[in-house]
């Protein structure tokens, strides 16, 4: 990481805000020029992201997706309900109205929030899974406008089909394809009618999405347990789409919760910046989660969401913002222990670039362990089977199955792992700090950090199809090289880079689809030191694998 901001972990300043109707303005005056690569439609891990203020999320790519997803419905039979929610950045409310005047021009059933409100990520995914249960036709499927928790001035749009988790390559190229195609050709061929007259048709739909979400909570997390334990719980939606379904949540369940931020404002001006200065509404950040932190002392535990929900962060009295992997490992460890119900073959689910400690606990649980390429995607099976108990990311996102063992989400639901954190405290008396305390005196502390280091474009394509062979590492940091990988070992799938494992600590290095680095994660159980050393090897190899 770079060198962190004077201001990080403070208010954000008046100069830092986005100007929102500027914002705004550009969403609707600015044209994509689809000429350009920068501003075509692309859909990464999580949908298409981009800012209006460089024509990369405006009105067009809006159009031009929405009617692609109307194409690949039709192609592919889909003729149930399509499940629609937005999160709380300044260009959602405009990319959904653009949305329904093309899905109601095509005569799609959509489902809007009633009340015009705001839908996380999960829950979409819950509705789209709840739909679907015991059907074979008429499926629903789901988008998201959201682009996580990236700046205010960001818009992202994200196609869910109906295993209800993130689409996958095969899907979202076709997408991809068909929208710049649109775009390229002036938007012509895309069916739209007025907003006014969208919203009085009949294929669009008020639906409410809270109560059944909220009702169907005490089937994922022991809420009666967290209830008679007296758990004293402070919840921060940092803004975000979750802001309206903590307090049905907490009257339904009798919780004794605090939500210590109920604002919204689409500038996001409550916020403390990120290490680089910007607003970022990340919920593993300590600067952004620096105003949470700080009232750690009036909880027995406190947790954040993202902006769409679909991540956690997770603050305990005794250690403050727990680290993703630390959680991860604690969840992990504490779910199979008091999941008696959950099949004795489910398996973890992890990425490739989440700590190894991780493997420890699942092979002291007796547990399979299912190493994957980054995104959530490659948990939608498993989780939509059983087959995963749980599937979580290094990036704090994460999912599990509901207490008799059946699927609750396929995306990942930032909701129900902030509660469990309130689950574990009510069932052992010890925050997820101490949980994990416990592993690391069982199992070694994991030192890990991710960096990047810069990188020219052939320098990436190169990182991109390394081979171990080519890479040629024996030793690393002292200790002899036991794998090295540039497939998931859990799917046998590329993970576009290479990864080296020793006994006692790793490194991966893949390059980054956005800016001129590479990143490299890395780990060790011996030191911060060993870690330095593994991280300084591990770029000195990479250098002549470049070189060559």
């Amino acid at each position: 990481m770079a060198d962190v901001h004077p201001a990080a972990g403070k208010q954000a300043s008046p100069d830092a805000l986005a100007n929102i109707p500027r914002l705004v303005t550009a969403y609707f005056a600015g044209k994509p020029d689809a000429a350009d690569p920068a501003q075509r439609v692309a859909f990464g891990t999580s949908g298409h992201r981009g800012t209006s203020f460089k024509n990369t999320f405006n009105e067009g790519h809006i159009l031009a997706t929405t009617q692609a997803i109307c194409d690949y419905r039709k192609d592919k039979g889909l003729t149930g309900p399509l499940f629609i929610g937005i999160d709380t950045h300044a260009l959602a409310e405009p990319a959904l109205a653009s949305a329904v005047e093309v899905f109601a021009a095509n005569g799609v059933e959509i489902m809007i929030d009633k009340d015009h409100g705001y839908t996380p990520t999960p829950v979409i995914s819950h509705a789209i899974l709840t739909y679907n249960k015991g059907r074979t036709s008429g499926l629903a499927d789901g988008v998201v406008v959201t682009p996580s928790h990236n700046p205010p001035e960001d818009g992202g749009y994200k196609y869910n089909p109906p295993h209800g988790g993130p689409a996958d390559t095969d899907a979202t190229s076709v997408i991809e394809k068909r929208a710049n195609a649109y775009l390229a050709d002036g938007l012509k061929g895309i069916k739209r009618i007025d907003y006014a007259r969208a919203l009085k048709s009949s294929s669009v739909h008020a639906y409410d999405y809270v109560t059944p979400y909220v009702a169907d909570l005490g089937n994922v997390v022991d809420l009666d347990l967290v209830k008679s334990a007296g758990v004293n719980i402070g919840i921060d939606p940092l803004g975000g789409a979750a802001v309206h379904y903590w307090h049905p949540i907490i009257a339904r369940y009798g919780l004794k919760a605090t939500v210590v931020n109920e604002a919204i404002d689409p500038t996001f001006r409550f916020m403390t910046v990120d290490w680089d200065g910007k607003i970022r509404m990340d919920c593993s950040s300590p600067y952004a989660m620096a105003s949470l932190i700080a009232m750690r002392d009036r909880f027995d535990v406190a947790f954040a969401n993202d902006t769409d929900a679909d991540r956690h962060g997770i603050v305990t009295r005794t250690g403050g913002l727990m680290n993703p992997n630390h959680y991860l490992a604690t969840a992990i460890s504490y779910l199979f222990a008091h999941r008696p119900n959950w099949s004795k073959s489910a398996a973890i689910g992890k990425t490739v670039v989440s700590s190894s400690i991780i493997d420890r606990v699942a092979k002291k649980l007796g547990r399979k362990l299912v190493e994957t390429p980054v995104g959530f995607k490659w948990f939608v099976d498993g989780l939509l089977t059983g087959g995963f108990g749980f599937g979580g990311e290094e990036s704090a996102g994460a999912s599990f199955l509901r207490r008799d063992g059946s699927v609750w989400s396929t995306d990942k639901d930032g909701i129900i792992l902030g509660l469990l954190a309130a689950e574990m405290m009510a069932k052992t008396g010890r925050d997820p700090s101490q949980l994990f305390g416990d592993l690391t005196a069982e199992f070694g502390m994991p030192h890990y950090a991710r960096i990047d280091v810069a990188a020219t474009g052939p320098q990436k394509n190169i990182l991109k199809s390394v081979t171990p062979e080519q890479l040629g590492l024996k030793d690393l940091a002292g200790d002899p090289v036991r794998a090295t990988l540039s497939k998931a070992p859990g799917n046998g799938q590329p993970f576009g880079g290479i990864k080296v494992e020793t006994d006692y600590g790793w490194f991966a290095a893949r390059p980054s689809g956005t800016e001129d680095v590479y990143k490299i994660y890395a780990e060790s159980f011996r030191s911060t030191e060993h870690l330095k050393r593994i991280q300084e090897e591990a770029q000195a190899g990479l250098a002549k694998v470049f070189g060559a």
